[in-house]
């Protein structure tokens, strides 16, 4: 097999692994989570912290991942995400307690944690051209992997209920595992110095990763970059949060707003691979610009929206402005970072877009508590637009 039809294959197999490692995890976030929450007596400031609490443990996580893949390799540090993936859903048939749920999600954001940054620095080190369409067709996978996970968490819910939901995601990350064994990496391939510690030892090794790490959080527009993904995450996060808790509200039931989810994976699977050939050849940037403010407006549009239909068809819009933004921000920071830095560059890429990302649900909890579902999608929206116009006039990436 040739070196190109080799990267392929472990790309093609790099892509289902995520695709399922990401339904498995969006089983049990939403609409369940939020769900199982309330079932358990948590208001929404509480669900809202409970939500976000995997995501914190990617902000202290996702960077020291992604910089040992750069020094231990890439398939050590993917196997460990995938264990936590297998691992964590068999705990959560004991929970009983608020305060058992929060550490036991805490601990499933382990395996994003460590999974999500590797896996994007596998693909970078396949894929030296073309970048841009190779990370838009992985994204894509992951992100339909995560709404296709909601989708069919919502009707496994409603059909079977919470328990029967939880084993279901128990067995996609026992299969994981068993696919993890059949995936290649170039550093399958190198020698074994090459692919474990520098040559020069434990030294050479901490002064590598301090020298990645100073590099990529020096560079102002790869922490630009971070934070508008960060920006556009609040958005997605207080989504994951709420819209379940709204969708009954108005009265939708779990596997309808899973549907939601749904829509969103349809609208950004369909999208990515096309918007990150189109990033690649007009450049990232102005995609940036546009997917947040479609992001922005279809926030403040859902709380005026009532019913099934026009709900849907706000999502499949939210999913394809998802999809503009991440078809250029992963590669924009690829096309900045040094070739040795790429792991750490993905790290600090997915620790500031967590911190969006675990801050939209506590952050909209508090604002539903202030001023109901209106004040507070309204408001994550019009953050989204005044972040975007001071970005496009303060922020040149050229």
């Amino acid at each position: 097999m040739t070196t190109k039809a080799a990267a392929r294959s472990s790309f093609r197999l790099l892509c289902v692994i995520s695709f399922l490692a990401f339904i498995s995890y969006d089983l049990i976030r939403s609409p369940l989570l939020p769900l199982f929450a309330e079932r358990l007596g948590a208001h929404p400031e509480a669900i809202g912290l409970i939500v976000g609490l995997s995501t914190i443990t990617g902000i202290l996580f996702k960077l020291p991942a992604g910089t040992l893949s750069d020094l231990l390799g890439r398939r050590r540090l993917l196997f460990i995400g995938l264990a936590v993936f297998a691992i964590a859903p068999f705990f959560y048939f004991l929970v009983n307690r608020i305060w058992q749920l929060m550490v036991l999600r805490a601990f499933h954001g382990l395996a994003t944690a460590i999974f999500a940054p590797v896996a994007l620095a596998v693909v970078v080190d396949l894929f030296r051209e073309g970048r841009g369409a190779a990370l838009s067709w992985y994204s894509s996978f992951s992100q339909a992997g995560r709404l296709s996970g909601r989708m069919v968490g919502g009707y496994l819910l409603v059909w079977f209920g919470f328990e029967p939901t939880f084993g279901v995601c128990a067995a996609i990350g026992l299969i994981l595992l068993v696919l993890f064994f059949n995936l290649r990496l170039p550093e399958d391939h190198q020698a074994p110095a090459a692919s474990g510690l520098p040559a020069g030892g434990r030294h050479e090794s901490s002064a590598a990763l301090f020298r990645g790490l100073r590099e990529v959080g020096g560079d102002r527009r790869v922490l630009a970059i971070s934070g508008m993904e960060a920006v556009s995450m609040t958005a997605s996060g207080a989504l994951m949060a709420f819209l379940p808790l709204y969708g009954i509200k108005i009265g939708l039931n779990a596997g309808e707003v899973g549907l939601l989810f749904g829509a969103m994976g349809l609208a950004s699977i369909l999208a990515k691979p096309v918007m990150g050939r189109i990033s690649d050849r007009i450049g990232r940037r102005p995609l940036i610009l546009t997917g947040q403010m479609i992001c922005a407006a279809v926030m403040i549009a859902i709380p005026w929206t009532a019913g099934l239909i026009g709900l849907l068809s706000l999502s499949l819009i939210f999913g394809f402005g998802e999809a503009v933004i991440g078809s250029s921000t992963s590669a924009m920071v690829a096309d900045l970072c040094k070739e040795q830095s790429l792991g750490s560059a993905m790290g600090v890429f997915g620790t500031i877009m967590d911190i969006g990302h675990a801050g939209g649900p506590i952050l909209t909890g508090f604002l539903i508590g202030i001023s109901g579902y209106t004040g507070a999608f309204g408001g994550i929206g019009i953050l989204l637009a005044v972040v975007t116009v001071l970005f496009a006039r303060t922020v040149r990436m050229s």
